[in-house]
């Protein structure tokens, strides 16, 4: 009895997982630049809302592995997008949050603190909303140059 059931669904996940992950590809490809930066804020914010139930579920390694992918969005991706060159002050300033959120996720996942997780969410937010909101702002700069 168990089996044909975890069968019949194993195809189904595959299949959803290989849509998504195509789905996904193809929103990179035709991304603007700010749109980029957009999806690994909604990538942040899904994965630790997936370690937070994880966490609360006991499934730990599922947590870990959505753990391990928000600090990888945070410094493999908002961190490295950062120009703290030509970004000066405001550019050292997020990179010292993002050094910060990372910290607090990996304290999150060593200690099972859902706290921590909340924290992380809180923290970014408020540059989500910003990056959201200069969307229009962001595109009429493009179309004009």
């Amino acid at each position: 009895m168990f089996a044909p059931a975890a069968v019949s669904r194993t195809p189904f996940n595959a299949a959803s997982g290989a849509y998504r992950q195509i789905s996904v590809e193809t929103g990179i490809a035709d991304a603007s630049p700010h749109r980029l930066i957009a999806m690994l804020f909604e990538g942040f914010n899904e994965s630790v809302a997936q370690a937070f139930t994880a966490m609360q579920q006991g499934q730990f390694e599922t947590k870990g592995r959505a753990i391990g992918r928000s600090v990888r969005i945070v410094d493999e991706g908002l961190k490295d997008a950062l120009d703290i060159k030509a970004g000066g002050k405001l550019a050292e300033d997020l990179k010292a949050l993002y050094t910060y959120i990372t910290m607090r996720l990996t304290q999150a996942n060593l200690q099972n603190d859902p706290r921590a997780l909340e924290e992380c969410i809180r923290l970014m937010e408020p540059l989500r909303s910003a990056w959201v909101a200069i969307a229009p702002v962001a595109a009429n700069a493009a179309t004009t140059r």
